[in-house]
C-alpha cells in the first residue's frame, strides 16, 4: 500500500536523537520520529523509595505527560497528584522497559526518575519515549561515572521500542497518527540490544488477528528497533566524547 508519507511498509520515520537537550538534568534527550517529538530527562536522587531502603540497590521509574497543544486540540494539564489513566499506563510501560536493563546493585541506593514529555504527538509517543529515555538514562549514568560516584555504567543492555500495525491487509512499521487511527490492530514492542523481548502490547481495534501475525509483528519490530539502536549509538557516542 502507499503510505501517507511515502515510506515502505518496513521503514521507520526519519528519526533523530539529540542528547543533552536540557542543561540542568543529569541526562536528557530530545527524540524526533517524524512529527512526533518527545523530550526525556533523567534526574538522579540520592535516595530510594522507603520500601527499598537498606537493600543496597537502586531504582528507576518514569513519568509521562503531554503538553496541552501537543495534539490537534488542547489537552488539559494534569493537576498535582492526578494522573490520567492512559498516562499512568504509559509511564508504567516506560519504567518496565528500563528496569530490566539496569544493574540495580551497581547503581547503589539511588533513584533515577525519567520524565518523558510529549512536545508534539503524531503517533508512537510511548515507543519514542522508551527509545529516548534509554539515551537520557545512559547520559545520567555516564555523568555519575565521570563525577566519581560510580565506577562503571550500571547497564546490562540497551532497549528501544517501536509500533507495528495492521492496516487493511498490510503490516506496517512505526505508525504515524493517520495510520494508527485506521489500524485494525496495533502492537507496541520493546526489545533489548541482544534481541530479547521486554514488552509486547497488542490489541485488536477491529477484527481479531491471527496468532501468527504476532510473530510477524515481532520480526518487523526487530528490524525497526535495530535501526533505532543505530541512531541511539550515535547519540551515545556524542555523550562519550564529552
Amino acid at each position: 500500500m502507499n503510505r501517507i508519507d511515502g515510506r515502505k511498509p518496513d521503514q521507520i520515520r526519519k528519526t533523530t536523537i539529540t542528547p543533552g537537550f536540557q542543561s540542568f538534568a543529569e541526562g536528557s534527550a530530545l527524540i524526533e520520529m517524524g512529527n512526533t517529538k518527545v523530550i526525556c530527562s533523567a534526574s538522579v536522587e540520592e535516595r530510594v523509595p522507603p520500601w527499598m531502603r537498606g537493600q543496597g540497590k537502586g531504582w528507576v521509574t518514569a513519568e509521562y505527560a503531554m503538553l496541552p497543544r501537543s495534539t490537534l486540540t488542547r489537552t488539559a494539564r494534569e493537576s498535582a497528584g492526578r494522573v490520567k489513566g492512559r498516562h499512568q499506563e504509559i509511564q508504567r510501560l516506560i519504567g518496565r522497559c528500563l528496569r530490566p536493563i539496569v544493574d540495580m546493585p551497581g547503581l547503589g541506593e539511588r533513584m533515577v526518575v525519567v520524565d518523558c514529555d510529549v512536545l508534539q504527538a503524531d503517533g508512537g509517543t510511548r515507543t519514542a519515549a522508551v527509545t529516548g529515555a534509554y539515551v537520557a538514562l545512559y547520559q545520567a549514568f555516564h555523568r555519575l561515572v565521570k563525577n566519581g560516584a560510580l565506577k562503571r555504567i550500571p547497564l546490562r543492555d540497551s532497549v528501544a521500542a517501536i509500533s507495528v500495525g495492521i492496516v487493511g491487509n498490510d503490516l506496517l512499521l512505526d505508525l504515524c497518527y493517520e495510520e494508527d487511527f485506521r489500524a485494525d490492530a496495533d502492537f507496541n514492542i520493546a526489545m533489548t540490544g541482544s534481541g530479547n523481548l521486554v514488552e509486547i502490547q497488542a490489541s485488536a481495534e477491529g477484527d481479531p488477528f491471527a496468532p501468527e501475525q504476532v510473530g510477524e509483528a515481532i520480526t518487523l519490530a526487530h528490524k525497526g528497533i535495530t535501526d533505532l539502536m543505530a541512531i541511539q549509538t550515535q547519540a551515545l557516542n556524542a555523550i562519550r566524547s564529552q
